[in-house]
């Protein structure tokens, strides 16, 4: 871990949110990053998040899940994490709807690539899963969350970036999590304020 090229990062992002993607560091790494200022932290497993939100409680973290959530494990985790970057269906919000003890703050995570692996919402669903969305009092929807693809080069990333961020105005949103260590500069040009950086801190 290099504290220079952390404080550039943080320093390049002023006024944007660093989430750090810890899924591949232990608790000692994570301790590091909160000692230069970055508090908000990111996992994608369920088991691994459960035991660094317990061996951290001392740490004024704010916990943020950014993998696909199964319902199976929904219960486990949701009312211990501050913000969700996945909600990717009208069953996962109907489920934290019922479980989650006060509003959580969730972006939707958009479908807008074609690769057949990936969750989210898909344009021809938005109109619709946005409306019913609006009738679940513990869902809070600040925003959307996007992911470019593998192979895609800078213009294709921009321009899935741009249609996010124009979708973002559409719906009246404040927020967008989009931007890894790959593609972040290219997220902060087209109006990402959450910014989900993993690799690139650990250099």
């Amino acid at each position: 871990m290099n504290k220079l090229i952390i404080k550039s990062l943080i320093e390049e992002a002023k006024g944007k949110k660093i989430v750090c993607i810890t899924k591949y560091v232990q608790e000692d790494e994570m301790i590091e990053l909160f000692s230069y200022g970055l508090n908000d932290f990111g996992e994608n497993r369920v088991n691994d998040f459960i035991r660094k939100y317990n061996n951290l409680k001392d740490y004024n973290i704010v916990w943020h899940f950014v993998g696909h959530l199964q319902k199976n494990k929904c219960d486990k985790i949701i009312n211990k994490i501050d913000y969700l970057h996945s909600l990717d269906s009208l069953e996962l919000a109907y489920l934290i709807n019922k479980r989650r003890v006060k509003p959580l703050d969730c972006f939707i995570e958009l479908k807008l690539v074609s690769n057949n692996s990936k969750f989210g919402v898909t344009l021809d669903r938005l109109d619709d899963f946005m409306n019913k969305i609006k009738t679940l009092d513990k869902i809070n929807v600040i925003g959307f969350m996007v992911m470019s693809d593998k192979g895609m080069s800078d213009d294709e990333i921009s321009d899935i970036f741009k249609k996010a961020n124009d979708l973002k105005s559409k719906y009246g949103l404040s927020e967008l999590s989009m931007g890894m260590s790959d593609d972040y500069k290219i997220a902060l040009k087209n109006g990402a304020t959450y910014l989900r950086l993993g690799r690139i801190l650990f250099r």
